[in-house]
């Protein structure tokens, strides 16, 4: 529920600020908040990030597509703790659906904030890329594979156990060594 809950307001938070922009400003236009470094350009991008793939909405819409239904397929089994990971879920869903509503309502992207040596992006891009590395990050420190095959290689009782028998350990394997 708290995912559903973070998806809603993300959407909502990049609805609102995407609508402002498009009533107070036209299109191409640039107003600098801080000369040179930070200005808000209302743009409309047909592509994906950097303006990759112009123009390939079904695309879009079916990847969006797919996480929705990967959502509801596995929503039951996302870990609560840490909170930080149905939080990161949730800014992912949130911002893809943010910027699927700006396809199917114009055909591309409404995109504003413009940092000058950066691509110009919105809300919806912010809480993706905040999501996909939360959920990165979430994966790095739970991986319990990585982290046994980590203890076991850096092990030195574990290597000198294999020294003695003629055989070295990779992967989880005892392998035969080639010399």
């Amino acid at each position: 529920m708290f995912t559903i809950l973070v998806t809603f307001l993300t959407v909502i938070a990049d609805q609102i600020t995407k609508y402002f922009v498009c009533i107070n400003m036209d299109l191409g236009e640039t107003i600098p908040v801080i000369k040179n470094v930070v200005h808000l350009t209302y743009i409309i991008n047909p592509g994906a990030a950097f303006g990759l793939f112009p123009h390939q909405d079904v695309l879009f819409l079916g990847i969006v597509m797919i996480l929705l239904l990967a959502f509801a397929w596995l929503r039951d089994r996302i870990p609560q703790k840490p909170v930080y990971f149905p939080l990161s879920i949730g800014l992912l869903l949130g911002g893809a659906v943010g910027n699927a509503l700006d396809r199917c309502r114009i055909g591309g992207v409404v995109d504003f904030f413009d940092f000058r040596i950066w691509p110009i992006f919105n809300v919806a891009d912010i809480a993706i890329c905040i999501g996909v590395a939360c959920i990165a990050f979430y994966f790095w420190r739970h991986d319990e594979y990585f982290k046994t095959s980590v203890q076991r290689i850096t092990d030195p009782d574990h290597w000198r156990r294999y020294r003695k028998c003629g055989q070295y350990f990779t992967y989880g394997q005892t392998v035969r060594q080639p010399f």
